[in-house]
């Protein structure tokens, strides 16, 4: 296949700016009366929107179920969901939130219409069932800039410990059928979750222009994403939290983040964010975090053993000159640039360790032996697996 072929998922109906969660009760109420919000359990009430939102939306003649969610997605949590509220007739799912909450909501919504668990869709899961993509319309509002769910065509169901897996439900259909994105969303977001969903979407960036799917407009995308996180990411974690122009770039990195990797995929640090987060409670930007500079590191060392000149060697240097906002000049220097600015943030930014979250050296064997990630800049053997883990434990 050439470089310019390519196909494109569906993106929703896009609105970004800050201020536009104000104006989000105009564009549900011609999906329906009956909707249903689903949102984190405590971050948006504490920052004085949803009460706003609750009266907007019943202004406009809606009538409002709520389900507040506390963490990943699991089976049950969807399944318990859709039973409640199967019967309400809900015209319309809204979820406002971060990752886990959007793909919460889209999970929801993707099982209404269905009489099967959902364990039956997920993919990897025994019995796998095709999802039909019949769904209730979808709304998703980040308050996160990470996951870039708002524009991606699966949902992560979660179930952690002994035999536990973390895998997707996935339909182009599931797309969402809006997506709202307001930096002011996200200006109270503590700095370790600004980090961590930060380095989730830089992850996705630099994974999905360096994957062997990525195309001319997946690379055109990332290396605007990956410019306008570099130039805002240390502010947001510091001194420029309440900037709404410098939340901005980060909510735009984290959006052009989902597209790229709904189609180009991910490498590795999604590989292990499936199967470690399986295993461990363990959010998931904190993985990426914490395994993104290593998983890099082993990824430039193999690709400069079958070739010094490596095409996607040329990528990594472009996105260390992206990162460190510096002129372009030749792969290895560009190479380096990329890890130092990668190690910079590891530092400064204090990203945990593994063995926090119960990882233990014991199971390191076990993980490498489950994780895939096909969309890898280079396939890793697995001494080079597992030296990225062990370095983060």
């Amino acid at each position: 296949m050439s470089e310019q072929d390519f196909s494109l998922l569906p993106l929703p109906a896009i609105h970004f700016g800050a201020g536009r969660f104000s104006s989000l009760a105009q564009h549900i109420a011609p999906l329906g009366r009956t909707i249903l919000v689903v949102t984190g359990a405590h971050a948006l009430r504490h920052s004085g929107h949803f009460t706003g939102l609750i009266e907007s939306l019943e202004q406009s003649g809606l009538s409002i179920h709520h389900l507040a969610v506390e963490c990943e997605p699991s089976p049950e949590l969807v399944n318990s969901a859709v039973s409640s509220f199967r019967a309400c007739s809900v015209d319309a799912v809204l979820a406002i939130g971060g990752g886990s909450v959007l793909d919460a909501g889209k999970a929801i919504s993707a099982m209404l219409l269905q009489t099967l668990p959902v364990e039956r869709f997920i993919e990897g899961q025994e019995g796998f069932t095709a999802h039909d993509g019949r769904k209730v319309p979808f709304i998703a509002v980040p308050t996160t800039s990470g996951t870039g769910s708002e524009v991606t065509s699966n949902a992560v169901i979660s179930r952690v410990g002994a035999g536990g897996f973390k895998r997707s439900l996935r339909h182009p259909a599931f797309v969402p059928d809006i997506a709202l994105i307001d930096p002011e969303l996200m200006l109270t977001l503590p700095e370790a979750m600004t980090a961590a969903s930060g380095m989730d979407a830089c992850t996705q960036l630099i994974e999905a222009y360096t994957s062997p799917f990525a195309s001319p407009y997946t690379d055109a995308l990332a290396c605007n994403g990956l410019e306008r996180f570099s130039r805002s990411f240390p502010g947001v974690c510091t001194d420029r939290a309440l900037d709404s122009s410098a939340r901005g770039d980060i909510a735009w990195a984290a959006l052009l983040s989902g597209i790229v990797l709904a189609n180009a995929g991910l490498g590795v640090v999604h590989g292990f964010a499936s199967s470690v987060g399986g295993l461990v409670n363990i959010p998931h930007g904190t993985l990426c975090a914490t395994l993104l500079l290593e998983a890099t590191r082993e990824n430039i060392a193999t690709l400069h053993q079958l070739d010094r000149n490596h095409p996607v060697l040329h990528k990594y240097a472009r996105a260390g000159a992206l990162l460190s906002g510096s002129a372009y000049g030749d792969v290895h220097s560009g190479c380096e640039k990329l890890l130092e600015r990668l190690e910079v943030w590891q530092e400064q930014l204090r990203f945990p360790r593994l063995s926090r979250y119960g990882l233990a050296p014991r199971d390191i064997d076990h993980i490498v032996s489950i994780t895939r990630c096909k969309s890898n800049a280079v396939q890793l053997d697995e001494a080079a697996m597992k030296r990225i883990l062990s370095k983060r434990l």
